[in-house]
Formats: C-alpha cells, sequence, structure tokens
C-alpha cells in the first residue's frame, strides 16, 4: 500500500526516476524501558537497493516504520535528499510502500487497487488508465485489471501490491518482508523480479527481510541488524567472506567455530592452537600471544583431504569422524566431531563421482587458511 493522500505532482518523463538518499542519524525509537532501535546510523544512496536483516525483534521493521513515518523516532533524525522529514507525516513523505499482507482492497478490481493513489492525489482519468496500465505491463500483469484480488494467486496478488505502490513514481520504495508469505520456488522467481524492478526503475529500495538467502541474493548492501544496533554494513560478499563477529559469521549462511588459543604471528596470518592442531588464519588482526579466539569456517569451504598432497600449502587439516550423513539432494551434508571433541558440518557437492561418507568413518577434513576467519 502507498503512503499517499497528499496531493503532490507525479514526476513527469518516462525515463528513470533518479532514486532519493535517505540519512538516519542516532535514530532511537523505545517503548517505555525497552529500545526496539538503539542508534542507529546509516547512510543510504541514491539508487541503491539495500536491505535490513535481522531476526525478529532485531529492530528492522521497526526502522522502516519511522522511515515510513507511521512511527515516530523517539531520538534521532531522519532526511530524504538532505531534508528532516521527521516532522512531515507519511502522506507527504512520497514514498512507496509494499507489505507482507497485500493489504489490497477485496472490493476493488486489480486496476481499481493500483489506481488508488493516483485518485487520492487527484490525477485527471485519461492519465489514470494510462499510469495503471503501465503498471501492469511493468508488473506483467496485461489484462489483469478487471479481475479481483480472491481471482489471483499469492504471487500475483503481490505483483499488484507492488504495482500500486510504484504506480505514482516514487524515489523510494519501502517492502516489508514483502515475500514471506509465498512458497520457495515463486519466492526464489519474484527475487529476481525485484532486482529486475530496481534495474529498470533507478529508484531506491529499501528491503526488510529475516531471510539471509533473499538479502545475499537481492542486494547492493546489507544492514545486519541485532537487538536494536547495526551488527555490520557491507556488500554480501564482504559479509559473507568476512563477518565482523560471531553473530554475523552465524545468521547470513552457516559457519564452524573452533575455539583457539594463538601461538604466534605469520606476516598477515594467525597460527591458533585447537585442540592441539596447529591452525592459520588470514587475518590483519594482531591479537596477543596466549589470547583466545574463536577461527569460523564455512561448511562449504570444507574438502576431505584424501588426495592433497600433504605438503599443500596454505591449507588447514584436521582429523575427524563422520557422525551423521545428510542427503539433500545437490549438497551432502556430514555432521564430523573432531578428535578435540567440537562438532563441525562439511557441505560437499553432490555427484555420482563424489565418494559418499558412512557413519563411523575416521578422516581428515581440508580447507583453505584464506577461508579461515577469526570472529
Amino acid at each position: 500500500m502507498d503512503q499517499a493522500s497528499g496531493h503532490s505532482a507525479l514526476p513527469e518523463g518516462n525515463g528513470c526516476i533518479r532514486g532519493a538518499s535517505v540519512s538516519l542519524s542516532n535514530l532511537e525509537r523505545s517503548y517505555g524501558g525497552f529500545a526496539a532501535v538503539a542508534g542507529v546510523s546509516l547512510d543510504i544512496q541514491s539508487g541503491e537497493f539495500l536491505t535490513l536483516l535481522g531476526p525478529s525483534g532485531s529492530g528492522k521493521t521497526t526502522t522502516l516504520m519511522m522511515i515510513a513515518g507511521f512511527q515516530a523516532p523517539s531520538k534521532g533524525d531522519i532526511a530524504i535528499d538532505g531534508v528532516s522529514v521527521v516532522a512531515t507525516p507519511p502522506y507527504r513523505r512520497n514514498i512507496g510502500m509494499v507489505f507482507q499482507s497485500y493489504a489490497l482492497f477485496p472490493h476493488l478490481t486489480v486496476a481499481e487497487n493500483i489506481a488508488f493513489p493516483l485518485r487520492q492525489r487527484r490525477v485527471p482519468k485519461v492519465e489514470r488508465a494510462r499510469l495503471v496500465g503501465e503498471a501492469l505491463e511493468l508488473m506483467h500483469l496485461p489484462g489483469y485489471g478487471w479481475r479481483y484480488p480472491r481471482q489471483l494467486s499469492g504471487g500475483q496478488q503481490q505483483r499488484v501490491a507492488v504495482a500500486r505502490a510504484l504506480v505514482f513514481k516514487p524515489r523510494l520504495l519501502l517492502m516489508d518482508e514483502p515475500l514471506g508469505a509465498l512458497d520457495k520456488q515463486l519466492r526464489e522467481n519474484l527475487q529476481l523480479e525485484m532486482r529486475r524492478l530496481h534495474a529498470e526503475l533507478g529508484i531506491t529500495f529499501i528491503y526488510v527481510t529475516h531471510d539471509q538467502e533473499e538479502a545475499l541474493t537481492m542486494s547492493d548492501r546489507i544492514v545486519v541488524m541485532n537487538d536494536g544496533k547495526v551488527a555490520q554494513v557491507g556488500r554480501p560478499v564482504d559479509l559473507y567472506d568476512r563477518p565482523c563477529n560471531r553473530f554475523v559469521a552465524s545468521f547470513i549462511g552457516e559457519s564452524n567455530f573452533l575455539p583457539s588459543v594463538v601461538r604466534g604471528l605469520e606476516n598477515e596470518m594467525v597460527v591458533a592452537d585447537c585442540g592441539g592442531v596447529l591452525l592459520r588464519a588470514a587475518t590483519s588482526l594482531r591479537p596477543a600471544i596466549g589470547a583466545e579466539v574463536t577461527l569460523a569456517i564455512r561448511p562449504e569451504r570444507l574438502r576431505f583431504a584424501e588426495g592433497l598432497a600433504e605438503s599443500e600449502l596454505a591449507v588447514n587439516r584436521i582429523a575427524v569422524t563422520v557422525t551423521e550423513t545428510v542427503f539433500a539432494g545437490e549438497r551432502c551434508r556430514y555432521l564430523l566431531k573432531a578428535d578435540n571433541g567440537t562438532p563441525m558440518v562439511l557441505k560437499e557437492p553432490s555427484s555420482a563421482t563424489v565418494r559418499r561418507r558412512d557413519v563411523g568413518d575416521r578422516t581428515e577434513i581440508a580447507w583453505s587458511v584464506a577461508d579461515t576467519i577469526i570472529v
């Protein structure tokens, strides 16, 4: 649903609209003694696809609702294109909004639903019809204007909700878990559709989700939130390959964590003792000798060590026992236990040419030093 009941003019022209920039400064939102958002500062660039990612209760939706104007911050400021909007009501912010529930009017046709924000802006009837037609084409729904929401699938209803949020050509689109109610395959298809829309329109998208894969697939940058604060901001590849702490490493994807003690420093590497096995991590950090650290490695970066040369450089190795095997179609997932008792997970592409392991097998696994980080 869009936020409009004001009478602001529509942008002219059919070209790409420049996206709005958004700046959050020490944003807070408290309920009694509980801080749902606790001092969030963030600069969102014009035309960026930015995702707020985090578990339930992390503050991501509350942050989005403050940008939309549906909730007022307890402290801090929100600026759109450099102008504070904290005192500006939602309908004057000219922002498109899409909810998980779609929020379509059941008694209105698809065309009437999409035209609703245009009617609120008193756009002439002929122009409304043209813009609604453009929105239906944009969302691949030509010929659906006469139908009612109850006659549509969940994916089609979501497309209508997006069309309604975009029909008045906002420069900023906010989306709160818009694909959460859809099945996996449809959700994946619409993720690519959202990326297409973003590239085609050139406006700024701010997207909220708790789905890590969705965030990695769609975003230019991801803001990982936890307990009302920003845990880390970065490109998907940076957050996945170089999480700044254990929370980010465990929330985005899956990680193995190896408690270790620092034994030495070698150039850009830390040498650490993990239960009697020396492991190396590529890092610019310089922890003190004897410091306790945690090494993190992604399960898909591990491999069974058979066939690797004993002298192969830049590889960590550790002896393990297979405790459980799970066939998941495209991958086999192995639960392992290191000799020091540390549980580990290894994910291996499934192939008829790859030997599958059995529970109880004793073997050795290896992984690159470059894939080993300290969190």
